[in-house]
């Protein structure tokens, strides 16, 4: 839970007593695992080679994507995302390497729509890798 008031929470994973997600995810559910399951683990597998250049990481890793939905009806797809600072000088270059991935894996148009949530460390996939590095924890 925030600490602001009233801001949106994001969904995460549930407990693998309760879904099928793999040890060491730490992300939001996306819309995307209800409408179309069969498109995500490709999905995950394909936006993890869009990659942070300053940092290092993936956006999945990351946690920036947020939230993906794919509408059928209008032949549409819209991903949503985060960065980890709003100053973040690859940020256009990412949020596009991200709009084009998910458009070749999905098949249909993509847009990328700007998530409101503030980036934070604990939206990292793999809060070990933050302890690893020694950076954070």
């Amino acid at each position: 839970m925030s600490d602001r008031p009233n801001e949106p929470q994001a969904a995460t994973t549930p407990p693998a007593s309760e879904g099928t997600p793999q040890p060491g995810r730490n992300r939001p559910h996306w819309d995307l695992e209800d409408t179309h399951p069969d498109k995500v683990e490709e999905l995950i597998k394909g936006l993890r080679t869009v990659v942070d250049p300053e940092i290092g990481l993936d956006i999945i890793t990351l946690g920036l994507v947020r939230n993906v939905r794919l509408d059928a009806d209008k032949n549409e797809a819209v991903v949503t995302m985060i960065l980890t600072t709003p100053f973040c000088p690859y940020g256009p270059a990412l949020l596009e390497m991200a709009r084009q991935k998910a458009e070749q894996l999905l098949g249909v148009p993509t847009a990328i729509e700007m998530g409101t949530e503030v980036w934070d460390m604990s939206m990292v996939e793999d809060g070990e890798l933050l302890k690893k590095w020694g950076l954070w924890w």
